[in-house]
């Protein structure tokens, strides 16, 4: 199956937990992706600073490593995160768009290898790091028709 990220970032953001937080497409090359998260109320981790809780700019650059996967391949297929090591460099500014670049820099037959920078608007000041480890799985017998059981 075919892999454009700008269509795909149009669907998956409206629907299930990457529209629920409000994530965004916003732009992609032959191995990266760049995703965009703006500021909420609701995603602030602590309310006395106003700083975005962790837990969706992990999402976020969960979803653009992955994204980068598909988009070196050409082409999607299932896969499981095996390993994502966020490491917070700072906290992220209140009231800014939380913006996740990440590339898929090795590809192999069952493992890719993906790195992200997650920033508030200025790259080489970046919110956390990104480093994991996807595995690729075989898409037979990945979904079951409605209805079906086993």
């Amino acid at each position: 199956m075919e892999f454009n990220p700008k269509q795909f970032g149009k669907f998956m953001m409206r629907h299930g937990h990457t529209g629920f937080i409000g994530m965004l497409y916003r732009a992609h090359g032959d191995n990266w992706v760049e995703l965009g998260l703006p500021w909420r109320e609701d995603l602030v981790g602590d309310p006395e600073t106003g700083v975005l809780a962790s837990g969706p700019i992990i999402s976020l650059l969960d979803n653009a490593t992955s994204m980068s996967v598909w988009a070196l391949r050409g082409g999607f297929r299932p896969q499981v995160t095996l390993d994502l090591r966020v490491d917070y460099v700072r906290a992220a500014t209140p009231g800014k768009t939380i913006i996740a670049w990440a590339e898929c820099y090795q590809l192999k037959k069952s493992m890719a290898f993906v790195r992200g920078i997650a920033h508030d608007g200025d790259i080489t000041d970046p919110v956390a790091h990104a480093a994991g480890i996807f595995i690729q799985v075989q898409a037979d017998g990945w979904a079951r028709s409605p209805g079906e059981t086993k």
